[in-house]
């Protein structure tokens, strides 16, 4: 796993080295981006997870013994509010749904429920695979594990409802970490690739 920036949180999601409007049959479709603003971050943040919601960025960072879940003020790069994981926790991606937020695990098995407001612990799930990136489209939790598939999850339970494999004119398109959700499409940057699918 990669952090999903270094150094700087950027105002919108769609700053992309390339998105691809894949299809089995043509060459992807590259899209240009601009950068609208720069942000100051701490730099020690291994950040693997991260979502913009009511004018509050929550990360999620990784690293074994580093893992947490933070509230941070964009404007300063300070963090208001953390979590942090025991050592033996890699904590990955996060998204915020229906005032609570989930944050997966890297190989550990397990989802953390937590109340957005206080950071209580809600509730945690045991996970069957890998846990990469997270958002979610108001129905579903849908995540990455680092395969072609993006599974589309029940909220309450975590029981796959559907499951999607991205596909490039040359085949499935493997190492899918950080998820967005933005205007109806899913983007899911490609780990290790200049490219987001």
């Amino acid at each position: 796993m990669s952090s999903f920036y270094n150094g700087i949180i950027c105002t919108s999601l769609l700053l992309m080295l390339s998105v691809c409007a894949y299809n089995s049959e043509t060459e992807p479709k590259q899209l240009s981006y601009s950068v609208v603003n720069i942000f100051p971050h701490d730099p020690s943040a291994f950040t693997q997870g991260l979502d913009w919601d009511d004018g509050s960025v929550y990360e999620g960072t990784g690293i074994y013994g580093a893992s947490s879940l933070r509230l941070v003020n964009y404007k300063t790069g300070k963090t208001e509010k953390s979590i942090n994981y025991p050592p033996n926790i890699f904590a990955e991606g996060i998204t915020i749904f229906q005032d609570r937020i989930y944050q997966l695990t890297w190989q550990n098995n397990m989802v953390f429920v937590y109340d957005k407001y206080n950071f209580s612990l809600l509730r945690t799930h045991n996970y069957h695979s890998e846990g990469w990136g997270i958002t979610h489209d108001d129905h579903h939790l849908i995540v990455s594990d680092g395969s072609a598939v993006i599974y589309f999850l029940d909220p309450e339970t975590l029981i796959e409802a559907k499951q999607i494999t991205v596909r490039a004119n040359q085949g499935p398109v493997i190492n899918l970490n950080e998820l967005e959700y933005i205007k109806g499409k899913v983007f899911a940057n490609a780990l290790g690739f200049d490219r987001i699918a």
